[in-house]
């Protein structure tokens, strides 16, 4: 009985965390976020010398990181190139945007070409060849990955910008 429940409860949780997190433009839920997704420590300095993008060494590898040291990802509803987020309303609390007040934002390791796009509020959010970057609500500390592939629609980018898994 107790296998029953184990696998009622992991199939409940990773329904929760697909129809939370993989919905077209507005996405989003209130799922959980913990999904037991592998994650390591970040050798990130981003977060001591303020750049907006770094590289952070992880359990799928070198991968960007933001100026925390957290796992940045792109979002496939997004469009390469595009100058506006596919990504609104709640999707935004489970996955917000990684921003900058500079129209060149400081990177460290990061080889792909960094840009911007206008955000909400004045900001400017931070691209990598073209595509839209976001941290995840479910990564709790620097080297977490837990949105990887999240839905098959979200995934960490190697440092030359190349989606990881995709």
């Amino acid at each position: 009985m107790h296998h029953k429940t184990a696998v009622g409860s992991t199939a409940l949780l990773l329904l929760l965390v697909l129809t939370g997190c993989a919905g077209g433009g507005s996405g989003g839920g209130s799922g959980p976020y913990d999904d037991g997704a592998p994650s390591a420590k970040t050798t990130s300095s981003a977060a001591h010398t303020g750049d907006a993008l770094a590289t952070g060494d992880t359990s799928l590898g070198a991968i960007v990181v933001d100026g925390a040291g957290m796992t940045v990802y792109m979002f496939d509803s997004d469009t390469k190139g595009t100058t506006k987020s596919a990504c609104t309303g709640t999707c935004l609390t489970n996955w917000p945007l990684v921003t900058t007040t500079s129209a060149t934002p400081a990177v460290e390791g990061v080889t792909g070409t960094v840009g911007t796009i206008s955000a909400p509020g004045g900001k400017r959010q931070v691209t990598l060849d073209g595509w839209p970057l976001y941290t995840f609500a479910g990564d709790h500390a620097p080297g977490d990955v837990a949105g990887q592939g999240v839905g098959g629609i979200w995934w960490a980018l190697t440092p030359g910008g190349t989606p990881i898994g995709r």
